[in-house]
């Protein structure tokens, strides 16, 4: 199961962080109930940034606010290099790792989630767009390389601003892998460092469950659903007890393991010796053509690890993946039914999961908490998100709008 202790420690420092703020500039939550316009924009702009708003910002949010027209006063809160640099930095950086680290260093991952939202992009492109976005020659940071981070280390090191340097380019002209392979943020170097990295793909499929359509693996288990695609790693007598099997892992393991086929062409390359932490690794793909010596197909080695755990299981001989979840219990996920429940590859893949409804209820609630610091726990709030799920699909799956939604409904009345 995730370590959520991860995000209850970020928000905490941050709640007391923009408390202390905004008592010193005379805004208290106990204040809100009598906050006059000036009041609501200060919150607003230290909700989005981190950081109270200059004196023309702030009286101009404050206009805005009393023409009852919040959503340009967070627009012009959001124009601010902090809710780049820090705020949406520090909002995508714990998808970017197994433990949900906030301090990681900027990378290819936040830099293209960045980049999407201050581009408004359709965000379901996160999981299946060809694209990545790097710094302009402006910058004058090393240049981009699908073998190291030290492109985005340079900017982070800088702090530049980095909502004027970002520029979108598509990963099949920056790197090896082709234009129909790339999956956005999924294939990206920092996601393939942290889950295509050994083991056995199918972390990349659980951390993009958690980090996207905010469920993990034990809310989803459903041991009604056909074990027929459960490789061979899995032992059907675990401890020589075949129950815990039947009544615990093919739950999991029959919808994921389907799923995650769809990275059977996929690893992190990186020499185990001299680099053991695969600071110098990058992603690989095996293209049409190219036959793995150990499976004698295009599918990865270590997708036939373990084989003799139960050699009567399911061999991966292609990329192809199902959703066996679109039926029983997980229908709950509101799959998009105009799409079909099975294709090929890591962006078909992505497309499937974006387009569900858990990936629209997910972003919301990410928004929400992370502006309004705290889970929406009352039938308020619950409506809150509601809406700005509905505004999400109307306005395009575009990610400023859910900020200045939930800027404006905690920005105290």
């Amino acid at each position: 199961m995730r370590n959520y202790k991860h995000f209850a420690d970020n928000n905490s420092i941050k709640k007391v962080l923009i408390l202390l703020i905004l008592c010193y500039f005379g805004v208290t939550t106990s204040y809100f109930s009598a906050a006059n316009e000036r009041d609501q924009a200060t919150t607003m702009h230290i909700r989005l940034t981190g950081i109270a708003p200059d004196e023309t910002v702030l009286s101009h949010m404050a206009q805005y606010i009393e023409q009852n027209n919040s959503e340009a006063a967070a627009y012009l809160a959001m124009e601010n290099p902090s809710f780049y640099n820090i705020t949406l930095k520090n909002w995508s950086a714990p998808w970017t790792n197994r433990d949900a680290d906030i301090f990681v260093p900027l990378n290819d991952y936040t830099a293209t989630v960045i980049g999407m939202v201050r581009d408004d992009v359709d965000f379901r492109e996160v999981l299946s767009g060809d694209i990545v976005y790097i710094a302009n020659d402006t910058a004058n940071v090393p240049a981009y390389s699908a073998s190291n981070n030290g492109h985005y280390a340079a900017l982070e090191a800088i702090g530049i601003d980095l909502k004027d340097v970002l520029q979108a380019q598509t990963q099949s002209q920056l790197s090896a892998i082709p234009a129909a392979a790339t999956a956005g943020v999924v294939t990206s170097r920092a996601a393939a460092k942290s889950f295509f990295k050994d083991g056995t793909n199918r972390a990349m499929l659980r951390f993009t469950l958690i980090n996207h359509l905010c469920t993990d693996l034990e809310a989803l288990k459903d041991t009604t659903r056909s074990p027929d695609r459960i490789r061979q790693d899995v032992s059907r007598s675990p401890g020589g007890d075949s129950r815990l099997f039947m009544n615990s892992c093919s739950g999991c393991h029959s919808g994921m393991d389907p799923l995650a086929q769809a990275y059977a062409y996929y690893n992190y390359d990186y020499d185990s010796d001299s680099d053991p932490d695969g600071d110098n690794g990058q992603l690989s793909y095996n293209q049409a053509g190219v036959i793995d010596s150990q499976t004698g197909t295009r599918v990865d080695a270590k997708y036939h690890i373990n084989s003799n755990n139960f050699k009567y299981g399911f061999i991966t001989d292609n990329d192809q993946w199902t959703n066996y979840w679109r039926s029983g219990v997980n229908a709950n996920q509101g799959w998009n039914t105009t799409l079909p429940a099975q294709g090929h590859g890591a962006k078909s893949l992505g497309q499937e999961l974006a387009n569900s409804e858990a990936f629209a209820q997910c972003q919301a609630k990410k928004v929400f908490n992370n502006v309004c610091l705290r889970e929406p726990d009352n039938a308020q709030d619950r409506q809150q998100v509601a809406t700005m799920v509905s505004e999400f699909k109307t306005r395009h799956y575009q990610i400023k709008p859910l900020f200045s939604s939930a800027a404006n409904y905690c920005k105290g009345s």
